[in-house]
């Protein structure tokens, strides 16, 4: 009853809906559609920034300024030898070209394996790592953002280790100093439920720092569960002011989407799906994640109903609890 209770609460505070300037591109393009690179730009969008993973920008959004579709540069993980510091000449490079840097992502899911996507990094190693490039760049007015850990229960502990070793490393026998940061960032896979429980153990444990969830989704589920979630949580995010920015992890094609076809914000033809069309502040399209060249349905609800009926569902669900 109480899970029920606080989701149902957090829901009604989520309406009615708010600005999507919080929104972003996660760009992972596919060498053979690159066509689709230029659909997050056209207009109408509400997409403010992007990230790569990477340090460079992409060349396909060399011609918009950084104050109208931000790049943001990522050190995905440990360098070889650990010592080397190229991620800082590349972002001071970036910045004598012109480009105004003004936020770094460090780490993508340090306490991830490999094998799914994660940097696979020792809180020891990524202390190390953190001392020799982020500070630098944070001597310079740039803003950094946690490592971003994944959803799993071992993320948190992870960080906190991190923050330690990262103390060790700058403080004297004389003088205890912390490794700071600008902003917490957090990856979510997973129903709303433990979004919203996720969100709020990492504002408990980093207070007063604002958040960036910069992967999130409702992986291998049904369409009209995913839209549901599609729209609640970003109503969510819009509504809190500690969510500083968001970006949806679906940018690509159904056909060779990681986390389920229903998640993809592009159909298998490469035509906008709701969810992707929602994301960028236009109307439903109708379009079946697996759609062909003419497979459409019926248009489905825009995000304010389909919020509505989520909530009176949720609702329902707890009376009977």
């Amino acid at each position: 009853m109480l899970l029920y209770s606080a989701a149902f609460a957090a829901l009604l505070a989520a309406l009615p809906g708010a600005e999507a300037s919080k929104r972003g591109l996660v760009f992972t393009p596919n060498a053979t559609t690159r066509s689709d690179d230029k659909i997050w730009v056209q207009k109408p969008t509400t997409l403010t920034w992007y990230y790569n993973y990477k340090p460079e920008p992409e060349a396909v959004y060399e011609h918009l300024p950084q104050s109208e579709f931000e790049f943001v540069p990522m050190m995905w993980g440990a360098p070889s030898p650990i010592d080397d510091t190229s991620f800082v000449r590349t972002i001071k490079n970036l910045i004598k070209q012109g480009i105004n840097i003004t936020n770094v992502l460090s780490f993508n899911e340090p306490d991830g394996p490999f094998v799914y996507g994660g940097s696979n990094m020792e809180p020891s190693v990524a202390a190390q790592v953190w001392v020799n490039n982020m500070i630098p760049l944070q001597e310079l007015g740039i803003r950094v953002g946690l490592p971003a850990c994944t959803g799993s229960p071992d993320g948190l502990p992870w960080l906190l280790s991190f923050l330690e070793e990262c103390s060790k490393l700058i403080s004297t026998d004389n003088k205890q100093q912390n490794c700071t940061y600008d902003f917490v960032t957090i990856h979510w896979y997973g129903n709303f439920e433990g979004l919203a429980s996720h969100m709020g153990q990492y504002s408990a444990a980093f207070p007063n720092k604002t958040m960036w969830i910069t992967e999130y989704n409702l992986n291998h589920q049904d369409l009209e569960s995913t839209q549901a979630f599609f729209n609640i949580s970003a109503e969510y995010f819009d509504r809190l002011d500690f969510v500083e920015r968001y970006s949806l992890f679906g940018a690509f094609r159904s056909d060779v989407s990681n986390v389920g076809p229903n998640g993809a914000m592009l159909s298998a033809n490469g035509s906008l799906t709701d969810i992707g069309a929602w994301y960028l502040g236009r109307e439903a399209t109708g379009t079946l994640p697996s759609a062909s060249s003419s497979s459409f349905r019926s248009v489905a609800p825009r995000a304010s109903a389909v919020v509505l009926s989520a909530l009176g569902a949720l609702f329902a669900t707890a009376a009977m609890v």
